[in-house]
């Protein structure tokens, strides 16, 4: 089985020299001895010696009878979600990979060290541009960019949040690219600061690995995640406005129909706080309570699930129910804190994007630990101009874009597909920018044919409270279509364990 895995990562290496690039393999070390032939060893890399090991001995009918019985038991716990344009059904069961994703210590050091100074500046920039706006004054980032931005909040202008922390929980996409002779760099694709989700398929998907494999989790030494829910907690309750007694905490969900509302209710349960909707609070006097059976209960926090236009009916859009009427009035006056805070959005536009290196030069003064993938902004006229005459070699998105919805693969496109999508770029070019073609590395995924290489990213999540926390490991998502780079789970794309081993 290692060795068709070995040959078919081979092969799908020449099928992708076309590219500038080719897919760095997370668990072979093609450099050393794939190419030359089995005789010669399938060279796994050193985290991975050991699984690879194991792998090697695995009977596939065990294999598959493990991942039949995973799909029945999140079948059975309601971990679903909706997938657009199925035709099959609304709702199905998270994909999940038996296959996990490996990190040696170093690297996690390393990109965890990265992830904090990202997630820093990100939050000195909300503070910024909701204060002083020192940042804009200075030219490092059009003013124009932030100010006329459809995320940008002017309600939030001169709101002091609890301990200045716009984003409390960050969900930072990245991915590796090969950089080099079989060597990978990491990349950070996008931030998402507004309501990033996934992190209770993380934990699931622990769970699930230790229950089916647990022989695993004792010959390898792997970091844990189950703590997350408690860290959360802690973060949640650090942003309390101060003079707030003993804290309590709520999770604001749009309601049972919501695509996450599993994720919703989880994270709820796991904290021993209560899950809301809109209906079950009210705001008196500038303060947020809740209706209990025992009489209205005051509200410090809330760990908010819901977009900022439907949060508040007074202020944004006045046919929601999904939040309490008045509720940025008492926001503002630092009688609850909502988590993330109202107009983060602003920071994770893809607009934005392209500056987050700047920003962390100009509040930080530090060079920053992981690269952006280089991004043309069409916006500007000689790099539309070079977006347009190379669609079909790069990846075109919609700045507002997400769950890999309106963005163009350009090497995974018909011509016809470039041609109207070129259209409307040039129909409203501040609304789109352009990217590389990355070749995202690979991890080996059991699929229908056996063992084969797959696309991934990988979600981390970072907290912000008194400090800056993550737990060791994160959402790998895994492109289960051959070829596909789309990792989204609503575009069929499925999701991995992440293990970080221990020193």
């Amino acid at each position: 089985m290692l060795f068709d895995y070995v040959k078919v990562t081979g092969d799908l290496m020449q099928q992708t020299q076309s590219m500038k690039s080719i897919a760095f393999d997370e668990m072979v070390d093609h450099s050393l001895s794939a190419m030359q032939g089995i005789d010669s060893g399938h060279s796994p890399r050193p985290h991975y010696a050991g699984f690879a090991e194991w792998l090697a001995q695995q009977p596939e009918q065990m294999l598959k009878a493990r991942r039949e019985e995973a799909e029945l038991i999140f079948r059975r716990v309601g971990i679903t979600f909706a997938v657009y344009g199925d035709t099959d059904g609304t709702e199905r069961t998270i994909p999940f990979d038996i296959v996990p994703r490996i990190f040696p210590a170093h690297e996690w050091s390393a990109l965890e060290r990265g992830l904090k100074q990202r997630v820093q500046a990100l939050n000195m920039f909300l503070h910024d541009v909701y204060h002083d706006q020192h940042i804009l004054k200075a030219g490092i980032v059009p003013r124009e960019q932030v100010l006329n931005n459809a995320q940008y909040r002017p309600q939030m202008q001169g709101v002091d949040v609890p301990l200045g922390i716009y984003a409390h929980i960050a969900g930072i996409d990245i991915v590796r690219a090969n950089h080099g002779a079989d060597t990978g760099a990491f990349f950070v694709l996008e931030d998402n600061l507004r309501v990033p989700s996934g992190v209770s398929y993380m934990l699931e998907n622990r769970k699930m690995m230790m229950r089916l494999f647990p022989e695993l989790f004792a010959k390898h030494r792997v970091e844990p995640v189950e703590h997350y829910p408690d860290l959360l907690l802690e973060s949640l309750r650090h942003a309390t406005p101060s003079s707030a007694r003993q804290p309590n905490v709520v999770v604001l969900t749009p309601g049972m129909y919501n695509s996450a509302y599993f994720e919703h209710a989880f994270l709820a349960q796991q904290m021993g706080v209560e899950l809301v909707e809109g209906q079950d609070l009210f705001v008196q006097d500038d303060v947020v309570f809740m209706r209990t059976t025992q009489g209205p209960r005051r509200i410090d926090v809330i760990y908010r699930r819901v977009d900022d236009d439907f949060l508040d009916p007074e202020v944004f859009r006045d046919d929601s129910t999904l939040g309490p009427k008045g509720l940025l009035r008492a926001y503002r006056a630092g009688n609850v804190a909502i988590c993330n805070a109202i107009g983060t959005g602003v920071a994770d536009d893809k607009s934005i994007y392209p500056y987050v290196p700047d920003m962390i030069r100009f509040y930080l003064s530090e060079e920053p630990l992981i690269a952006n993938v280089p991004t043309f902004m069409c916006r500007k006229p000689d790099e539309l101009d070079y977006v347009i005459q190379n669609m079909d070699k790069l990846v075109v998105k919609e700045v507002h874009g997400a769950g890999g919805y309106g963005m163009l693969v350009g090497p995974a496109s018909t011509k016809a597909e470039v041609q109207a999508f070129q259209a409307r770029v040039l129909a409203n070019p501040n609304n789109y920018i352009a990217q590389p073609t990355l070749a995202l590395s690979t991890c080996p995924t059991y699929v229908d044919a056996g063992i084969a290489p797959r696309h991934i990213d990988l979600r981390p999540f970072v907290l912000s409270g008194e400090h800056v926390r993550m737990v060791p490991g994160g959402l790998t998502r895994v492109a289960l279509k051959e070829g596909s780079l789309v990792v989204n789970s609503s575009q069929g794309g499925g999701t991995k364990d992440t293990w970080i081993l221990e020193h």
